[in-house]
């Protein structure tokens, strides 16, 4: 009697620790733009968080904002045979012929944050970037009460989050015919690009009212040559993600604003898709993660 209890408990702990997936761990890649950049640490870092939850092993890629570097990294999870692969493209239209070699190889593929142009994908995890645009282009048109010389910092062009941030913020503006945008310029989401452009632009222009930079770090860069040059009564600067660098920023007063993104949710919410994916549950094709403005 005493051994068929022992027999009983024991098939029993054997059902609760196999995973859900069956025998085996899944893995799931996940090829990350840069991670030389606050917000896609905290992506990678939400992503690792529900990974360990939901027991899959997670493989991270670092592209280093380099589409080749990208696409080589993806082949090796192909060779891999990943369970999925998440993608958070450095270009949009680069990262195409990757995707469908993805397809050909019938391994899923989720993106997150940035979007693909192309190629057959699953489920999208991000933010609605052109509401967020919109959003920025409302605080600078209500705090310029309508008037005033506008300069927009892009960044990384191919980007979907560029594209998207940049017709927002451009739409937006519409509303407030008396705000000229005098300069448009690419500082590549890079904190000392968003400093050595705004430096030119400073030079080359001698009104300007308000910045907006479609990346925290660019604008960063931009506070920096705009004190550099003594000029930082004349405009404010709003950025974009709310990296903790921004926070503290728009706290001291130094940033008039920023358009908060939750990075760590979006990891979060690629690798529970990956989840679903795995086990046959329905996903849904693009899952936003909410906005909002933060100010001091």
């Amino acid at each position: 009697m005493r051994r068929a209890i022992l027999i009983v408990l024991a098939a029993v702990l054997v059902l609760t620790v196999v995973p859900l997936y069956g025998a085996a761990m899944p893995t799931v890649g996940l090829s990350i733009s840069t991670l030389n950049n606050p917000f896609f640490v905290d992506l990678r870092d939400g992503a690792q968080a529900a990974a360990k939850k939901l027991n899959v092993n997670l493989i991270v890629l670092d592209a280093q904002n380099d589409s080749a570097r990208e696409a080589s990294g993806i082949e090796d999870l192909i060779q891999k045979k990943v369970a999925v692969i998440a993608i958070n493209p450095t270009d949009s239209d680069a990262i195409v012929p990757t995707i469908k070699k993805i397809n050909g190889a019938k391994i899923p593929v989720v993106t997150v944050d940035r979007g693909a142009n192309g190629g057959t994908v699953l489920a999208h995890i991000a933010s609605d970037n052109v509401a967020g645009g919109v959003m920025a282009a409302q605080y600078v048109g209500k705090r310029l009460n309508g008037k005033g010389s506008v300069v927009m910092l892009e960044g990384i062009a191919g980007t979907s989050a560029a594209r998207d941030r940049g017709k927002g913020f451009k739409d937006g503006l519409k509303k407030y015919p008396g705000i000229k945008l005098v300069a448009v310029q690419t500082a590549d989401f890079d904190r000392a690009k968003g400093l050595a452009v705004m430096e030119n632009i400073l030079q080359a222009q001698k009104t300007i009212n308000a910045v907006f930079a479609q990346n925290d770090e660019m604008a960063l860069g931009a506070i920096q040559a705009i004190q550099a040059a003594k000029r930082q009564s004349q405009m404010f600067v709003v950025g974009f993600d709310a990296i903790a660098d921004a926070l503290a920023a728009v706290k001291a007063g130094t940033m008039a604003a920023t358009i908060a993104q939750q990075p760590k949710e979006m990891g979060r919410l690629a690798v529970e898709a990956a989840v679903k994916i795995i086990t046959k549950k329905a996903v849904p094709k693009f899952t936003p993660v909410p906005l909002k403005l933060v100010t001091k």
